[in-house]
């Protein structure tokens, strides 16, 4: 037999791991959902970092910076005339934008990412000056200023060459965003707690009700579909936290993945779920070769013809289509025997996807196939 390709044995590795592991281990519930309404949300701002050295935007192509430095200089008394076009070279447009966790409160620190949106090279040695950061809601939940750090690096020559080091456009602020207004509250009002599944999964809803009733009490949880689970809770606050406490701790037996070949075809990955089984098939899979060589032909004229020399290509093209025998799957085939069959006719990732295709269309192949 061919020695395994590096991507087949990681692939039986994985498998024979798979085979010899035990039953599904019990999960947290709060590994397996999420509590609903408490999540980060989104926010986005703009503004100026100044004090680059000489890697700022370059304000022919990027007028908006201009723009911005003005109003900015407005507001703190300064008037630049309408006709002035200062030619600025340490300070950047950016847009900045950070996570506003859930409960967080005026006063508290977050961390932003600061990114150029003009032609600046570099943010390194740069600080953010004061700019707001909005919600979706287009209201103003924290204000944002600090100095980046920037992880990557470049450097540019006379002549237009250039090195860079990761990217140097972008930086981040830790604790650079102070919080400026609260989210709502998402425990007053309602008497229910929605858990919501981080994979769909009837088993495992009704899993997880069962695992509520038994420790709260019948009645407490009921399934709302196959995602989410409702859980009745008390009004008061600290009694619904209380509850959610020992909620998150309760640990519960997932329903199993379903069976599931992913593919992504611009890489040829090729990822096998462990419940995948074959029906009896018979397989042969071939590859057709084409080769084109370019060659040159020089014709030279006799000494007194009177002719010239030139050259003349000539193409060679030629075709070949190896043969490989045929092969069969038998029924409930295993995955570690799926690999090494399919690693017998020497198939790459991409013959493999080929392969899985064609099972599929000929309703040989138990599994969903997802291509990505």
């Amino acid at each position: 037999m061919k020695p395994f390709p590096p991507f087949l044995r990681i692939a039986a590795a994985l498998l024979a791991s798979l085979a010899l592991a035990a039953p599904a281990a019990a999960e947290r519930i709060k590994d397996l959902a999420q509590v609903g309404g408490v999540r980060g949300n989104a926010l986005v701002g703009y503004g100026l970092v100044v004090g680059l050295d000489g890697s700022g935007d370059r304000t022919s192509q990027a007028p908006f910076t201009v723009q911005s430095l003005k109003n900015m200089l407005g507001e703190l008394g300064v008037n630049v005339p309408s006709s002035v076009n200062p030619q600025l070279k340490n300070v950047a447009a950016v847009a900045i934008h950070a996570e506003l966790p859930a409960f967080a409160k005026p006063g508290q620190p977050i961390d932003v990412t600061v990114s150029s949106i003009g032609n600046s090279v570099s943010l390194r040695g740069g600080s953010l000056l004061m700019a707001p950061l909005k919600g979706a809601d287009g209201q103003v939940y924290a204000i944002a200023q600090g100095n980046l750090v920037v992880g990557g690096f470049g450097a540019q020559g006379k002549d237009g060459s250039r090195i860079s080091v990761n990217v140097p456009s972008v930086g981040r602020i830790p604790n650079g965003a102070t919080v400026e207004r609260a989210l709502p509250d998402v425990f007053a009002g309602s008497g229910e707690i929605t858990l919501n599944l981080h994979q769909s999964d009837f088993t495992t809803v009704s899993r997880m009700v069962a695992a509520l009733d038994d420790n709260f009490g019948p009645g407490v949880a009921r399934a709302v579909d196959g995602g989410t689970v409702a859980v009745r809770a008390p009004t008061d606050p600290g009694a619904r936290i209380g509850m959610l406490a020992r909620i998150e701790n309760l640990e519960l037996t997932p329903g199993s993945a379903p069976a599931k070949v992913v593919v992504n075809a611009r890489t040829g990955t090729v990822v096998i779920g462990s419940l995948v089984r074959v029906s009896p098939a018979a397989i042969s899979h071939g590859s057709l070769t084409v080769t084109i060589s370019e060659s040159a032909n020089v014709s030279q004229p006799n000494a007194f013809g009177g002719g010239q020399t030139v050259v003349t290509p000539q193409s060679n093209v030629s075709a070949s289509q190896e043969g490989n025998r045929m092969f069969k799957f038998e029924g409930g085939t295993t995955l570690d025997e799926i690999v090494r069959a399919v690693n017998e006719v020497g198939a790459a990732p991409g013959d493999l996807i080929a392969i899985l295709e064609a099972l599929r269309q000929a309703g040989a192949l138990s599994a969903e196939l997802e291509v990505i």
